[in-house]
């Protein structure tokens, strides 16, 4: 344990469940998903320090159109724990449970 290794990063692919009031507005009102400030996974609540890193994912569209269509944002956020988490909104949920687990986690890096 006496030097520092490197970071890893753990996929997980879970739904996370957003504390309710504690959405970030000011996305919002830029027409993003708000951020949940707080939310809950693995039975713990996790608080949003700050958000490192914002991107938009495309997919074309299923119709044939050429389109381009707005899949999912993913945010890259760093919890007060210490935590970087990557987090996406699906904004197209393909299927009825999707519908209800908006928000995902899919991997973190731990703190050492």
């Amino acid at each position: 344990m006496g030097h520092m290794s490197e970071p890893t990063t753990r996929f997980v692919g879970q739904p996370i469940t957003p504390v309710a009031g504690t959405a970030d507005i000011g996305r919002m009102a830029m027409g993003e998903p708000g951020i949940p400030r707080r939310f809950l996974w693995n039975d713990q609540e996790h608080e949003v320090a700050e958000v490192l890193d914002a991107a938009k994912r495309y997919d074309d569209c299923t119709h044939g159109s050429g389109e381009q269509y707005l899949r999912k944002h993913v945010y890259v956020v760093r919890t007060t724990r210490g935590d970087e988490m990557k987090l996406s909104f699906l904004r197209q949920p393909r299927s009825p449970a999707q519908r209800k687990q908006r928000w995902w986690l899919q991997s973190i890096v731990e703190a050492s």
